[in-house]
Order: C-alpha cells, then sequence, then structure tokens
C-alpha cells in the first residue's frame, strides 16, 4: 500500500467515526426528533453512490469508509423511525 491508500484509510477513518458519536446519543437518549430524516436519507443515497463508484474503482478506502457509514446513518434512520413514534405515542397519550 501506498501512501495515497493510506491517506484514504485515515480521511474514511475521520469522517466515518464522525457518525459514532450521534449514533451513541441516540441509543442513550431514545430521542431522535431533532434528526432530519430527509438529511439522513440523502446523505445515505450520496453514500451508496460513492460506495458504487469505489467499486468501480476498486478504491478500498472508498469502500471501507462508505460501507461504515452507511451502516451507521442506516442505524440511525431506523432509530428515527422508531423512537419519533414512541414519542408521538406518549405525546398521544399523555394528551387523553
Amino acid at each position: 500500500m501506498n501512501l495515497v491508500h493510506y491517506i484514504g484509510f485515515f480521511a474514511g477513518l475521520l469522517t466515518s467515526g464522525a457518525a459514532v458519536p450521534q449514533v451513541m446519543q441516540t441509543w442513550r437518549t431514545k430521542h431522535a426528533r431533532d434528526l432530519s430524516m430527509s438529511q439522513l436519507v440523502l446523505l445515505c443515497l450520496g453514500m451508496l453512490l460513492w460506495l458504487i463508484y469505489g467499486l468501480f474503482l476498486n478504491d478500498l478506502p472508498l469502500i471501507a469508509a462508505n460501507i461504515f457509514s452507511i451502516c451507521c446513518y442506516a442505524a440511525l434512520i431506523a432509530m428515527k423511525l422508531r423512537f419519533d413514534r414512541k414519542d408521538a405515542a406518549a405525546c398521544a397519550q399523555a394528551m387523553e
């Protein structure tokens, strides 16, 4: 591996790792109402395209970083759907 690949892996580690604190915070608090679903979906779609691009180029840093990021943001989407539903149900129950 050459220096360019190490730079790519490090960049991927930093940018993909940036999602981890949000995933952990959302899981810990069980609240996702402040997350924008449209932003999460658009980001996942963009990362999916980057993943496809990386596959065509056979660029391992690009592939690895985007697989990890897609997993993190897919988890955030799932938590948003789950926790927002739970928040709405609790709100409706409180209003009765």
